[in-house]
């Protein structure tokens, strides 16, 4: 038998699978209750939820969940799928599970390493003392740790399905790591996003833990159900401020909303890649304003054909800088030569015409590898643009 937990915090369209069942993560400081199981009976760190976010759900099932040979872990927006992108059936779990010990989430790439990607939102000594307290208390685990830590690859999510035993296992390695931290980390935090500091840790911690243990595992694509409330809300609100062509204001209430939930922009919760174009427009529309005393929203403001816009932009300077370091690389090739006109293949070649210098050196650095390449990327596409 197979039983898979789904993570929540708030309500939600629960599968009608019988294999899952929503677990109310936080249930003992919770202002409403949804009708779920709560994570506050029994063993529990319900009341750490805000430290630990869906772990503290993980926890429980660790402790209080003994009905299943299988048990798992989702959340209410995000469940393991196959490569079409459906759910597996309980009976495709056991079968997977019986050629291999863990079925998890694909490795996610970063561009960084981990720790430098950690260390550019969060305190990276908090990961520093998870990595000495391995070495202290499970050192057959560090050199692991401190090779993969500085390798840019991850799990994500915090989602599981495996034997009820293996789990029990990761579980006690883990929460022995996290309850030693708690001791010894600064637990004051700006916001609640930040505070959820040992729920970030965690997805790195099982891929240590997975490839430490030279453990099996199945991994697999990840189906995310809809947009998060505060992803809809900036939406919502840049819809207004491009209609009234306000780009100040729409500057300042995304640097006030950043503050507060800077995970809006990254890709769990930006789905379709809108938030990070929001953002992208509203700096662009600020550094025009400062540089030539007025910005594109005088010309487009209707949101949806904003988005379009800087879209096109993206695809267009994406290719262009795949061809310049294209053939940066080729021996023997003068400057000269770099790339001549790129027909309009897969973007639309107008945007080019009607971006400013400033919005085609901003989206050039999106994915220029460096200095050098952008300058030569916006030359290019300066060149082509008068054309």
């Amino acid at each position: 038998m197979v039983k898979i937990f789904a993570m929540t915090h708030k309500e939600f369209d629960v599968p009608s699978d019988p294999m899952y069942i929503p677990l109310h993560v936080g249930h003992a400081g919770a202002t409403k209750d949804f009708g779920y199981m709560g994570d506050d009976t029994g063993d529990n760190i319900s009341d750490l939820n805000c430290y630990y976010a869906e772990l503290s759900g993980v926890y429980w099932v660790w402790k209080n969940y003994h009905a299943a040979e299988y048990v798992g872990v989702c959340h209410y927006r995000r469940f393991l799928t196959d490569e079409n992108g459906y759910a597996f059936t309980e009976k495709e779990y056991e079968e997977i599970l019986g050629k291999y010990d863990i079925v998890t989430t694909k490795q996610l790439e970063l561009p960084n390493s981990y720790r430098y990607g950690f260390g550019a939102h969060h305190n990276v000594e908090t990961l520093d003392e998870a990595g000495r307290i391995i070495k202290e208390r499970h050192p057959q685990f560090y050199d692991t740790y401190v090779s993969l830590v500085n390798q840019n690859k991850t799990y994500f999510g915090n989602m599981m399905v495996a034997k009820k035993d293996v789990y029990d296992e990761y579980c006690a390695w883990l929460f022995d790591i996290f309850f030693e931290l708690q001791k010894r980390v600064d637990l004051t935090f700006a916001d609640d996003y930040h505070k959820r500091v040992f729920g970030f840790i965690s997805e790195f911690l099982l891929y240590v833990w997975v490839t430490a243990k030279g453990l099996r595992a199945y991994e697999c694509r990840v189906a995310i159900i809809g947009e998060k409330k505060e992803t809809n809300e900036v939406i919502a609100q840049m819809r207004r401020f491009f209609s009234e062509r306000d780009a100040v204001g729409a500057k300042d209430y995304f640097a006030q909303y950043l503050k507060k939930r800077p995970d809006v922009i990254m890709e769990a919760s930006d789905l379709t890649g809108e938030c990070k174009l929001c953002l992208q427009a509203v700096s662009t529309a600020n550094l025009e304003l400062a540089e030539y005393g007025h910005c594109f929203l005088e010309q487009i403001n209707d949101y949806d054909a904003i988005i379009g816009f800087f879209r096109q932009l993206n695809k267009a300077a994406a290719e262009y800088v795949r061809r310049v370091e294209k053939d940066r690389k080729a021996a023997n090739t003068p400057k000269a030569e770099y790339v001549q006109t790129i027909e309009a293949d897969g973007f639309d070649s107008a945007v080019l015409r009607q971006a400013s210098d400033i919005a085609l050196q901003a989206a050039v650095r999106l994915y220029a590898a460096d200095k050098e390449s952008a300058r030569d990327t916006f030359e290019q596409m300066k060149q082509n643009q008068k054309e």
